[in-house]
C-alpha cells in the first residue's frame, strides 16, 4: 500500500509470518504456510502442513492470532520496519458429528 501527501510517499508491505490457532479443545496449531487446498483425491487424510482433527462433538471457540512483519520505504530513501505486530480474531464452530474409519 502506498500513501502520499505533500510530495512524500511511503509504501508499506506487510507479510504474515505465522498464524497460531487455539482450537478450543486444548490444542494449538501453528501455521507458517498458507496451507494446502483440499482436493478430492486427498480423501480423509490429514493436512500435510497445517491442520487439526477434533475428537469430540461439541461447540468450540477458535482463536487465530496472526503475526505480521511490516516494512516501509519512503520516496526520500528512508526505510524501516515496524516490530512484529499481531492481530487476533475469534469464532465458534460446532462439531456435530464424528466419523470413525477402520
Amino acid at each position: 500500500m502506498t500513501a502520499a501527501a505533500g510530495g512524500l510517499s511511503v509504501t508499506v508491505t506487510a507479510k504474515v509470518l505465522r498464524i497460531d490457532w487455539a482450537m478450543g479443545d486444548g490444542n494449538t496449531v501453528t501455521c507458517t504456510k498458507p496451507g494446502t487446498p483440499y482436493t478430492e483425491s486427498a480423501g480423509k487424510s490429514d493436512s500435510p502442513d497445517c491442520g487439526h482433527r477434533y475428537t469430540r462433538v461439541g461447540n468450540y471457540t477458535i482463536t487465530a492470532t496472526s503475526t505480521w512483519a511490516v516494512e516501509w520505504v519512503a520516496n526520500t530513501g528512508e526505510t524501516g520496519t515496524i516490530p512484529n505486530t499481531t492481530r487476533t480474531s475469534t469464532t465458534t464452530a460446532r462439531i456435530g458429528e464424528l466419523q470413525v474409519v477402520n
